[in-house]
């Protein structure tokens, strides 16, 4: 899935996310921006980069603000937001779990 356009999903209230996306061209940059990185930063990193590797996501720029939501809350934001910035004509919900 290629990302043509900036999108944000989620929010920055308790137990959630907010997720930003903004195309660059051949270049893959996550940042994540945690109150609980010490202790569950490299699984929130984990989840992220299984989600944009199941949608096929190979380059853009996705900034995750987390205010320690759950893995499946960062999947959610992350497919939204990616969906929202993609070209996607056809898509492939297979692969959105």
């Amino acid at each position: 899935m290629r990302i043509v356009k900036q999108a944000l999903a989620g929010t920055l209230e308790s137990s959630d996310l907010l997720v930003r996306v903004a195309p660059a061209e051949g270049e893959f940059s996550l940042m994540i921006h945690s109150e609980v990185q010490k202790q569950f930063g490299a699984q929130i990193r984990r989840v992220a980069e299984q989600t944009l590797a199941q949608l096929g996501v190979k380059e853009g720029i996705f900034i995750l603000e987390d205010k320690g939501a759950l893995d499946c809350v960062i999947r959610a934001r992350l497919q939204s937001a990616v969906l929202r910035a993609a070209d996607a004509e056809k898509i492939d919900w297979e692969k959105l779990q």
